[in-house]
């Protein structure tokens, strides 16, 4: 009987945090040519589609939302603000609160990346049902991680 390696768990080949790991910087990678076009990183990207869904939130609420602590935040915001895509604002009922807006540029720039998830769905080459249970597990792990902070 031959005797299993106790290393056998620390190989990348059994580790499903690795091909996760792979697919995001890959992915990412691939956002970038489409984004450079629109002047927007890929997490600056997504802050823009949080925008263009939600309108405005505070710092707070932004950050709960998207899983970014404020000191990423922070740096991010003040970039779109120079691209004049978003205002920062004191609010009025609470100074400690910032809220952020989006501009009528930032709302034009929604025009301009209609076409990023179909470019990206392409280069992912998944059908419909595919896609949509990788996104149901992914989900199923980022809310399983989550319980556990």
């Amino acid at each position: 009987m031959a005797m299993q390696d106790p290393y056998e768990a620390l190989k990348l080949k059994n580790q499903l945090c690795y091909p996760i790991y792979l697919c995001a910087k890959e992915i990412v990678r691939r956002y970038a040519p489409l984004l450079d076009k629109l002047d927007l990183t890929y997490t600056q990207y997504v802050v823009m589609m949080y925008f263009w869904e939600h309108g405005e939130s505070n710092v707070k609420e932004l950050g709960k939302a998207l899983l970014l602590d404020p000191s990423t935040l922070t740096p991010l915001l003040k970039k779109l603000e120079k691209k004049a895509y978003v205002t920062r604002t004191r609010s009025a009922a609470d100074e400690r609160n910032l809220v952020v807006a989006l501009t009528d540029a930032g709302r034009r720039l929604r025009d301009d990346a209609l076409s990023v998830p179909a470019q990206m769905g392409n280069c992912l080459a998944l059908n419909a049902e595919e896609a949509e249970t990788l996104y149901t597990l992914l989900y199923k792990v980022l809310e399983n991680v989550e319980k556990e902070l």
